[in-house]
């Protein structure tokens, strides 16, 4: 990160609009986003993202664009066939701004790509790449299915608790996952026992990415009630 996040988030204090290149998810610190001053958006055009850009603002904004867009790219039936490494090797040969590209998919022969900037551009104005003729479309700021704000009751902040029914899956599914290496917690692997707070973001191969919003209130079981935005 050319500027330290904490620079970043008192411009944003300030009344500024601040975003990031694409950088790592696991660069951010989560915990200097908080505050009723200060809004924010971590957008890498996938639930899953592992390269995001973050975008900071003041709290009197209600919404911001991430910045991301998603292209697929469609290329030519031709022998040898293009695996993500193939592709990758080609896109570079075009020397866009790395810091303007983010995470690259294989999908049934066609690629998807998360991009930014004049990287967006020049994606989105495409007819070869390698030697081959090909499609460009748009899918717009997300490749992923749906995001849906849920509120559900857990008896603690476990990491596989919280996750397990922030998804509707069964605990033994999810454990199998983290022991897997496919749960990442602010993107670094998580362990069943590790604790969720709020601002974390919890994602799972396969199953997409759960914002923690807040704790909504304590029943008067002892359990929790959270509030949860599930990106699929």
């Amino acid at each position: 990160m050319k500027h330290k996040l904490s620079t970043l988030v008192a411009q944003a204090r300030g009344g500024r609009v601040v975003r990031t290149p694409f950088l790592d998810g696991d660069d951010i610190d989560r915990r200097l986003l908080t505050g009723d001053d200060l809004n924010h958006r971590i957008a890498g055009g996938f639930p899953d993202a592992r390269r995001v850009i973050l975008t900071l603002h003041p709290a009197h904004i209600p919404e911001v664009e991430s910045g991301v867009q998603v292209y697929r790219v469609t290329p030519e039936d031709a022998a040898p066939h293009w695996d993500a490494q193939d592709f990758s090797v080609q896109l570079r040969r075009l020397e866009l701004d790395e810091e303007q590209l983010g995470d690259l998919r294989e999908d049934r022969g066609d690629f998807l790509i998360a991009a930014t900037g004049k990287a967006a551009q020049t994606l989105a104005a495409l007819t070869e790449l390698g030697g081959r003729q090909v499609t460009v479309q748009p899918v717009g700021e997300s490749a992923g299915k749906s995001s849906k704000v849920r509120e559900v009751v857990v008896p603690s902040m476990r990491v596989d608790v919280v996750g397990a029914k922030g998804f509707g899956v069964s605990r033994a599914y999810f454990q199998q996952g983290i022991d897997g290496g496919k749960v990442r917690l602010n993107g670094s692997p998580a362990r069943a026992s590790s604790e969720i707070r709020e601002g974390d973001s919890l994602s799972a191969d396969g199953l997409g990415r759960i914002d923690f919003k807040r704790v909504v209130n304590e029943t008067r079981r002892g359990n929790f009630k959270v509030e949860l935005d599930v990106h699929k």
